[in-house]
C-alpha cells in the first residue's frame, strides 16, 4: 500500500521517500542485473510489457496448469486509461468460461500468484488490484521508474535497451530502384521504411544485410544498350555521360515501339548479353554505374548507409538449378509450353498458376525471387528476411514464398516476410504527378523540401531579430536536416499499410506529430541540459515526488517495449506515436517542475537526469527511424 500511496500523493519530501526507495532499488537490483535477465528479473531500461507478460504467463501455469502458461493466455496489454494503472490483465475472462468458474475469483488468485513472484514485485507496485468484472490492474513502482531513466540517462549509445536474447541473420531487401531510370516517390516508401526496420534489427544485436534488389537485368537492356550504342558509345573504359536517365529510358523506349530496325538490334543485343558477349557486357556495366551514381546522391541526402548490391543479374547463374529443383520435386510441370506452378490447394487446376519458366525458355520475377530465397536461406544461413515492397506484391510474394517453402528452397526454421507499403498520393487523394502527370522524381521532392524548410527557418529568423546570428552554412544544413527529415518521419509516422497524402505544409509543421516539433523538442530539452550544466546542476539520482514526473518516467520505461514492438512488428509508426508522446509528457513536466530553478539541488540533479533520460530517449528513437538530430531550431 506504501508505493500506491506514494504515488497519490505527489508532495512528499525526498526525505521521507529516500528510505523507502532505497530499499526497493536493492529489490530491484537482487532480481535484475545488467543483462535483463538474472535470477528471472529485469534489468532497469529491460522491455517491461514483455517481461511482465512472461511472469503473467509463468503466474498461469503454476495457477491453473501448464496448458495455460502462454503469453497468449495471458492477455497482459497496455491500460487503456492511465487511472487502471500501466498494463491490464485481461486472462480471467477467457480462463472463466474455460474452466466454469467467476472471472473475478480467477483474477484475485491470478493477482495472488503475482504477488507472490518476487522478480515480478521488484518492478511492480503492490498490492494488485482487481477491478471490473475480473481486470488484474499492474503499476510499475517508482523505484523501478528512477533506476529505469537513470539507466536511460546514464547508458551512453543503447539506453539501457538490451540486445535480444538470440542473435538473427536477417536479411532486409529494400529500394530495389531499377537502372536507367532515376528514383521516384515511389522509392521513397521502401527506402526509408526498410533502412529504420535494418537500424532497429542492428540496434537489437542482430547481423543485418541490406540488400538492394536492383533491376539490372532483363529484355529492357535490348534496347538501352542500343540506344548508348548510338548516343554515348562506351570507349576507353569511361562511364558514359547519360544526362538526364529518365530522357534516356524514354528515347530508347520511344525507338524500340516506333523503328522496327532499332527493336532488331535491340533483341539481338539481349541475346548477346545474356550469352556473355564481352561488348555488350561492358557497355551493360557502364550504364549500370551510371545510375549507381544517380542512386548514391539519393541515398546521401536520406542518410542511407550500409545497402549491399545484390541485383537481378546477381542470381542469373542460379536460376536454371532452380527451375531444376522444381522439376525434381514434382512441383513444376508444363503448360503451354511454360513451366509453371500450381498452388497447393489447386487440386483441379483452375487458378492461373505461378509461371518459372516461360515458353520460349526466358525467367521471370517469381524464378528471380525463388533464387534469392535460396541464396539467402542456403548460402547466408538468414533466419529472417524481409522483404520492404509495395502492397500491390502482396500476392506475388504469397506464391514465391508457399513455392519455397514446398520445395525446400527455404526450409521452416527462415523466416519469409512481406512487409507490404500502401502509395504516395498527391494532396488531392489523386497520383502524386508533376504538372505533365510524370512521377515526381525523388530529387525534386527532396529539393523543394529543404527548400520549404529554409523559407520557414529565413522568416522565423527574422521574426525573432536573430537573422545575424545564423551564416549561410548554419542555415543550408538546418534546412537539409528539417526538411530531409520531414519528409522521411511524414512517411514513418503513418501506418504503412495505408495510402497518405503527400503535403509539404503538414510535414514541415512546428506543432503536430513531425519531424519539426521532434526536433524542437530535442533541441529545447537540450538546451534545457546545457542551463542547467551552466548552472553547475548536473544530473543526479532521479526522486520521482510529482506527478509530471512519475508520468514522464512511467513512459521512459517504455522505450525498450517500444524498440521491441518494431523488432517484432516492423511498424514505424509506432514508435513514432511513442516519441510524440514522450515530447508530450516532457512539456507537461517542463511546465509543472522548474528544473533549473527547483528548490533543493537534489531536486536539480533528479530533474536534470530526467531531461538527460528524455533526450537520450528521443536521441535513440529518432536514430532508428533515420531522423538527423540538430542542437538548435
Amino acid at each position: 500500500m506504501l508505493a500506491a500511496a506514494l504515488v497519490m500523493m505527489p508532495t512528499l519530501s525526498g526525505a521521507l521517500v529516500a528510505p523507502w526507495r532505497a530499499g526497493r532499488r536493492a529489490l530491484v537490483r537482487t532480481y535484475a542485473s545488467a543483462s535483463g535477465d538474472a535470477g528471472g528479473g529485469l534489468a532497469p531500461g529491460g522491455d517491461v510489457l514483455g517481461f511482465l507478460r512472461s511472469r503473467t504467463a509463468a503466474a498461469l501455469g503454476d495457477a491453473f496448469g501448464a496448458e495455460y502458461g502462454t503469453e497468449a493466455c495471458a492477455a497482459l496489454s497496455r491500460a487503456t486509461k492511465r487511472e487502471f494503472g500501466d498494463f491490464q490483465c485481461n486472462a480471467a475472462l477467457a480462463l472463466g468460461k474455460r474452466l466454469g468458474r467467476q472471472p473475478r475469483e480467477l483474477a484475485a488468485e491470478i493477482a495472488a500468484a503475482l504477488e507472490a513472484d518476487g522478480a515480478a514485485m521488484a518492478v511492480l507496485d503492490g498490492p494488485l488490484e482487481v477491478a471490473g468484472p475480473g481486470f488484474v490492474n499492474l503499476r510499475v513502482g517508482t523505484s523501478y521508474l528512477s533506476a529505469t531513466a537513470e539507466a536511460i540517462a546514464g547508458d551512453g549509445a543503447r539506453r539501457a535497451v538490451p540486445k535480444a536474447a538470440e542473435a538473427q541473420a536477417v536479411v532486409v531487401d529494400y529500394s530495389s530502384p531499377n537502372i536507367a531510370k532515376e528514383m521516384h516517390v515511389g522509392h521513397l516508401r521502401s527506402t526509408v521504411i526498410g533502412d529504420c526496420l535494418a537500424n532497429c534489427l542492428e540496434f537489437r544485436g542482430h547481423k543485418v544485410t541490406r540488400a538492394n534488389h536492383v533491376g539490372d537485368w532483363g529484355t529492357q537492356f535490348g534496347m538501352l544498350l542500343a540506344h548508348l550504342d548510338d548516343v554515348a558509345p562506351v570507349t576507353g573504359g569511361a562511364t558514359p555521360a547519360i544526362g538526364d536517365l529518365v530522357a534516356f529510358y524514354k528515347a530508347a523506349k520511344g525507338r524500340f515501339d516506333a523503328d522496327d530496325a532499332f527493336a532488331a538490334r535491340s533483341r539481338a543485343l539481349v541475346v548477346a548479353l545474356q550469352g556473355g558477349d564481352a561488348r555488350a557486357l561492358e557497355a551493360w556495366a557502364r550504364l549500370c554505374e551510371a545510375s549507381r551514381s544517380e542512386f548514391q546522391d539519393i541515398y546521401d541526402r536520406l542518410g542511407v548507409t550500409g545497402l549491399e548490391e545484390v541485383g537481378e543479374s546477381f542470381y542469373n547463374d542460379r536460376l536454371a538449378a532452380v527451375v531444376a529443383d522444381l522439376e525434381a520435386s514434382g512441383l513444376a510441370e508444363v503448360s503451354d509450353g511454360a513451366l509453371v506452378v500450381y498452388a497447393a490447394d489447386d487440386v483441379a487446376k483452375e487458378k492461373t498458376p505461378t509461371i518459372v519458366r516461360k515458353s520460349d525458355g526466358g525467367f521471370l520475377y517469381a524464378t528471380t525471387d525463388l533464387a534469392a530465397a535460396s541464396y539467402r536461406a542456403r548460402d547466408l544461413g538468414c533466419d529472417r528476411v524481409l522483404y520492404v515492397t509495395d502492397a500491390g506484391q502482396a500476392r506475388h510474394f504469397q506464391s514465391v514464398f508457399a513455392i519455397a517453402r514446398r520445395a525446400s528452397l527455404a526450409p521452416e526454421r527462415v523466416s519469409l516476410e512481406h512487409v507490404p507499403f500502401g502509395l504516395v498520393r498527391g494532396e488531392d487523394g489523386k497520383k502524386f504527378a508533376t504538372r505533365s502527370g510524370d512521377t515526381v522524381r525523388l530529387k525534386d521532392l527532396l529539393d523543394e523540401a529543404e527548400a520549404r524548410a529554409r523559407a520557414d527557418l529565413d522568416a522565423r529568423l527574422e521574426e525573432r531579430d536573430e537573422a545575424g546570428d545564423w551564416d549561410d552554412g548554419e542555415r543550408a544544413a538546418l534546412a537539409k536536416a528539417v526538411g530531409v527529415g520531414a519528409v522521411k518521419y511524414a512517411d514513418l509516422s503513418l501506418n504503412r499499410e495505408s495510402n497518405y497524402k503527400f503535403s509539404y505544409a503538414k510535414m514541415l509543421a512546428l506543432s503536430g506529430n513531425t519531424a519539426p516539433f521532434m526536433l524542437y523538442s530535442y533541441a529545447r530539452i537540450r538546451g534545457i541540459r546545457d542551463k542547467c550544466g551552466a548552472a553547475g546542476s548536473e544530473p543526479g539520482a532521479i526522486e520521482l515526488t510529482e506527478r509530471d514526473e512519475i508520468e514522464l518516467a512511467r513512459h521512459l520505461a517504455l522505450l525498450a517495449t517500444a524498440i521491441v514492438d518494431l523488432e517484432r512488428d516492423l511498424r514505424p509508426n509506432a514508435l513514432c506515436d511513442y516519441l510524440f508522446e514522450l515530447a508530450q509528457y516532457f512539456n507537461r513536466f517542463y511546465e509543472t517542475c522548474p528544473v533549473a530553478n527547483a528548490d533543493t539541488a537534489e531536486e536539480r540533479g533528479s530533474r536534470a537526469a530526467l531531461c538527460a533520460a528524455t533526450a537520450g530517449a528521443l536521441e535513440l528513437g529518432l536514430g532508428i527511424l533515420g531522423i538527423p538530430l540538430v542542437d538548435r531550431l
